[in-house]
């Protein structure tokens, strides 16, 4: 079994399971040790299908797994049965047993649950999807199948802290709104507020009951994998680690 962190909001949904996931507990070595779920790193696809199965079965062993192909955009899947792998990060359903799945390495996972109309999603948020509208999109997606905003909880799981993502200045200009960026030690360049900036987005699509894990990726200690973190290692690849919901 995997480890993984919940959110306080969301267990109180009994409909509901759902985990943020750390990098221990799956079958992957070397760099992309242990729970690498990024079916696009170099690493073996069969262990990254066996460390997807042992993420799920943590949760689940009657739940199968509805899989989205991220590609930091504004598309959202709503799932009803089919088999294809669209590309989009974020992805919803009224579906039972079906769990939904976004990966990650810095940007915030977000899980989403309307306990009312029976309905969940799963949104994949770095800076360009929530500038873009992910995070709009996903909400309305799941208004779609009859959920309402104000029935909604929202998890934001994981992700880059602030005092750790340092930004160019074309990131401070197309965000445009200075509430999100500290000064860096670098000249010209910011420190990046990403939590909440996807958190007031989440508020703006009229979503208020917000729980934020304040979990940094990029802290080691923390044991989740960075992109960030990799880069600055100077290693060849990087993995990921997995958030999943699902209705039972």
């Amino acid at each position: 079994m995997a480890s993984f962190h919940e959110s306080d909001k969301l267990k109180t949904i009994s409909t509901i399971k759902h985990g943020f996931f750390k990098r221990s507990g799956g079958v992957s070595s070397g760099i992309y040790s242990k729970l690498n779920c990024r079916s696009a790193s170099g690493d073996d696809l069969f262990n990254v299908r066996k460390n997807r199965d042992i993420a799920l079965k943590s949760l689940s062993h009657q739940a199968e797994m509805a899989s989205i192909k991220q590609i930091h955009s504004a598309n959202v899947h709503i799932f009803d049965g089919q088999k294809t792998i669209p590309e989009a990060d974020g992805i919803v359903t009224d579906q039972k047993n079906i769990a939904l799945s976004i990966s990650t390495a810095d940007c915030a996972p977000i899980l989403l649950s309307d306990p009312v109309a029976g309905v969940i999603g799963a949104a994949h948020a770095g800076w360009k999807g929530a500038y873009s509208g992910i995070i709009e999109n996903t909400v309305s997606a799941m208004c779609e199948l009859g959920a309402k905003a104000e029935n909604i909880t929202a998890a934001i799981g994981p992700c880059i802290a602030q005092k750790s993502y340092e930004v160019g200045p074309e990131l401070y200009d197309a965000i445009a709104d200075g509430n999100y960026f500290t000064m860096s030690k670098k000249v010209g360049h910011y420190m990046f507020d990403l939590e909440n900036y996807v958190s007031d987005k989440l508020w703006q699509s009229k979503v208020t009951n917000i729980d934020l894990l304040q979990l940094d990726t990029y802290d080691e200690t923390n044991n989740f994998f960075s992109y960030r973190r990799t880069t600055h290692l100077g290693e060849e690849d990087y993995g990921c680690q997995i958030s999943i919901i699902l209705q039972h």
